[in-house]
């Protein structure tokens, strides 16, 4: 090779070499000085990370005696409702003007007449045949008084002729008149005892009349009154207070007997049905012998306004429904009309007093865990303390368990509660 080209040679290989031994030895610097800076680090220790402190609120346990309230639901029905069918057949000659739906009629007012001209007309002829049955009466009664007297004028005769009898026996014997004259006296009085008895005879036939024509008067008599109770039902007259439903009569309209004419619910027998599960129905009963007598409180709600309804339980169904799976019950509302009128129909609200439970604790319902634990606090820690549930009030429950009076029963829900966690009254 010439000078030249070894030149040339020498000059390619330094420029190679820089290219890659140099970014090698900045490498190899820049790992010595970590090390270097990694070597000479402080040491630092190492802190515990603190305890985790949960922030809740928390009451003294206070035990008392307590009576939940009931929340149900109900329906208000009619206490007394009747139904009005026409009595007697015809046609309708008038009716009130409030004999219409949803209308009030007052106790007494005639809600509808029936034309009454054949009713009077029966009438009419029941009391002349009454009247006619009255006169034959008296005609017997006086004939009876007649005989009666008749009686008594041939009781008197009689006697005379026994005495004349006895005269002319005592004649006799003395030979101062005939036997003939005794003889005549004796038939006198044989015939005044006949016609004495015939007297008697007539008198028991008019006396045995008079009874038979007072079975013929009281049968008349019962007539007439058979006659005017059917010309009363000729009006039908509201029996109390009412509202009006289902009503079904217009003038002009031909009746039959038992047709509808209108359904009256009485508005001062206003009643609310509800239902009491097995258990809370099993519950009052056992505790009290019954549940009739109760007091009740019904909220109508009216759109913003709540109307509430003083009532008492009057009565149980005979049977449990087994749909509901309770027991009806009904309460009488104390005065239906007060604040305003309720209707039947009704969805109502029915707040009745519960089972009393005594010295019991009450929780809210976020201090209850799986359904049996709450949690109370010991210094500074949660404790967890097994409880029953008795019993609820409003939107909190009833406990007792192992909980002590002066325990301070945690409140708060707790994301992760257990025992030993430490917490801070808030």
């Amino acid at each position: 090779m010439s000078e030249l080209g070894e030149i040339r040679f020498l000059k390619s290989t330094l420029k190679f070499g820089g290219k890659v031994v140099l970014p090698v030895a900045v490498l190899l610097v820049a790992a010595a000085a970590y090390g270097a800076l990694k070597a000479s680090k402080p040491e630092i220790s190492k802190r515990k990370a603190p305890e985790a402190v949960a922030y809740v609120k928390a009451f003294v346990a206070d035990f008392k005696d307590h009576q939940p309230t009931l929340r149900l639901f109900g329906e208000i029905t009619a206490g007394r409702k009747v139904e009005l069918r026409a009595l007697v057949g015809g046609e309708v000659q008038s009716t009130s003007d409030d004999l219409r739906e949803g209308a009030i009629v007052e106790k007494g007012v005639t809600l509808l007449e029936i034309d009454p001209f054949n009713f009077e007309a029966a009438l009419a002829e029941a009391q002349a045949r009454l009247s006619e049955a009255q006169a034959r009466h008296d005609e017997i009664i006086a004939s009876y008084e007649l005989e009666k007297n008749g009686l008594k004028h041939d009781r008197a005769q009689l006697v005379l002729a026994r005495k004349d009898l006895e005269r002319a026996l005592s004649l006799v014997k003395k030979k101062t008149v005939s036997r003939k004259l005794v003889d005549d006296r004796n038939i006198i009085v044989t015939q005044r005892r006949q016609e004495l008895e015939r007297r008697e005879n007539n008198l028991n036939v008019w006396k045995a009349k008079a009874d038979q024509q007072k079975s013929v008067i009281k049968r008349l008599e019962w007539g007439v009154r058979q006659a005017e109770r059917r010309l009363s039902e000729t009006k039908l007259i509201a029996p109390f207070d009412a509202y009006v439903s289902d009503a079904n009569a217009e003038v002009g309209r031909l009746l039959n007997v038992n047709d509808r004419v209108a359904t009256l619910i009485d508005r001062e027998w206003i009643e609310v049905r509800f239902t009491l599960t097995d258990r809370q129905y099993g519950q009052i009963v056992s505790q009290e012998g019954k549940v009739t007598g109760r007091r009740a409180e019904v909220r109508w709600r009216l759109g913003d306004r709540v109307l509430s309804y003083p009532a008492r339980i009057e009565r149980v169904a005979a049977k449990i429904d087994s749909a509901r799976g309770g027991v009806d019950v009904y309460a009488r509302l104390d005065d239906p009309l007060k604040p305003v009128p309720i209707r039947v129909g009704a969805f109502v609200e029915v707040f009745v007093p519960g089972r009393k439970y005594g010295s019991v604790l009450r929780v809210p319902r976020t201090a209850i865990y799986d359904g049996s634990t709450i949690y109370i606090i010991e210094n500074g820690r949660l404790a967890g303390r097994q409880v029953e549930i008795v019993g609820s009030l409003e939107e909190d429950f009833l406990v007792r368990g192992s909980v002590k009076a002066g325990d301070r029963v945690v409140g708060t829900r707790l994301t992760r509660p257990g025992n030993g966690i430490k917490v801070k009254e808030i």
